[in-house]
């Protein structure tokens, strides 16, 4: 008999803090595009650092300790993120970590393939990606579906979640519009913890599964999906929630919209966490819009920001309180506040740039590419010997010509 489930919150903030296991989890954010480039290079670079290796590590804290902090356990993503975590999972067992050649299988298997994506637009704001929703919408099939069809065409090839390894743990996160809760698509089962959980996950594709979680709405969600009621396990839900049309037509947006970092399905889990923020940073606006569109936006933004800083500041606290272990990276950070001497060569004015592209599925082209992998490759190997392990060495040169 399944255990009726306690609200994540309870665990996080109530009386005690929750029990946290030696471990390493990586939380990749949302941010379209703009966002997989990024974490691409920091992926790479952690990659290169041997974060991936089936082997149990430690780290040389900032303050002169040595601890002990397992190994990767969890990778958990949202939007823009998952798009390159599923590729990264579906072709972890080929990768081999930690054995010869892993580097060169990872930049064929992963790293080309999100290259070639990254150039063609599947939605967005400049002129091409507005003509490709267009003409989504007058198809048959919602612009969600359609974006799903050319992440399966271009990435995942008809694999579904039973392609991820069992370990580490892929998440792959969006948001239940209906439940208010996160749906958490696995290899072992789907689960949003108040309507319950599917184990039978051999029928959802890895594409509808990231395309649910890059939904940004308005324009690319909903994603809906069809479940039988008999498909949940039984009384894995709340029981207000656990029947239709809760579990037979879930209808779902970005998994930013709840979380943006991805924080959730580990803070609460791991004590070592690698997490990567390329959400769009907050701009001020000193001509607010009255219409009720765009003063709508504005309060949206608004509210985000909110939300995604007290995740943060909850993260930041968490590390200088030394209840956790790990390191935070931003897009829009300045490298130079890290204090290293040895950092890459990334200048704020050229990271700011990067920064404030937009968070949308439009074509990117060679140059901005190279440099947003750069900058993510560059913060990440900052971060991480800043905040983390001050023993590892730092990065030689960044892993694609024209610097950031």
């Amino acid at each position: 008999m399944a255990t009726p489930p306690i609200s994540p919150v309870t665990d996080v903030l109530g009386d005690n803090e929750p029990q946290l296991e030696d471990g390493i989890a990586l939380c990749l954010s949302g941010g379209g595009y703009r966002a997989m480039l990024f974490h691409l290079g920091s992926i790479w670079r952690l990659a290169e650092m041997g974060f991936f290796d089936p082997r149990d590590r430690s780290a040389n804290l900032p303050d002169g300790t040595t601890r002990a902090i397992g190994q990767i356990q969890r990778i958990s993503s949202v939007s823009g993120g998952s798009i390159v975590s599923a590729l990264l999972g579906m072709s972890w067992n080929q990768i081999q970590f930690g054995t010869p050649g892993a580097l060169d299988r990872f930049q064929k298997l992963v790293v080309r393939p999100i290259c070639d994506l990254s150039g063609i637009s599947l939605a967005g704001t400049d002129f091409r990606g507005a003509v490709a929703v267009i003409g989504d919408i007058l198809l048959p099939g919602s612009v969600n579906d359609h974006v799903a069809a050319a992440y399966d065409k271009h990435l995942y090839k008809g694999a579904t979640l039973q392609a991820l390894p069992d370990a580490p743990r892929f998440v792959i996160n969006a948001s239940n519009l209906q439940s208010g809760a996160l749906m958490r698509f696995m290899k072992p089962y789907i689960r949003d913890w108040r309507v319950g959980e599917i184990r039978d996950t051999s029928k959802v594709s890895l594409a509808k599964a990231v395309a649910a979680s890059s939904a940004f709405p308005p324009i690319l969600a909903p994603a809906t999906f069809k479940f039988a009621d008999t498909d949940y396990t039984p009384r894995s839900g709340v029981a207000n929630f656990q029947g239709p049309p809760y579990t037979t037509e879930p209808t779902l947006a970005d998994g930013g919209v709840y979380d943006n970092l991805g924080l959730e399905t580990v803070y609460k889990r791991y004590r070592t966490l690698l997490v990567s923020n390329a959400g769009a940073p907050f701009a001020e606006q000193p001509e607010v819009h009255h219409d009720w569109a765009r003063l709508g936006q504005r309060v949206i933004e608004l509210i985000d920001n909110q939300v995604g800083s007290l995740r943060k500041r909850l993260l930041v606290q968490s590390f200088q309180q030394r209840a956790r272990y790990g390191a935070f990276w931003d897009i829009s950070q300045a490298i130079n506040a890290f204090k290293l001497s040895d950092s890459l060569t990334c200048p704020m004015a050229s990271t700011q740039l990067l920064a404030h592209l937009g968070t949308d599925l439009s074509a990117k082209d060679a140059g901005v590419r190279s440099r947003l992998i750069n900058w993510g490759y560059g913060i990440a190997d900052t971060a991480v010997r800043a905040h983390l392990d001050r023993a590892a060495q730092p990065a030689p040169k960044f892993p694609l010509p024209g610097g950031v």
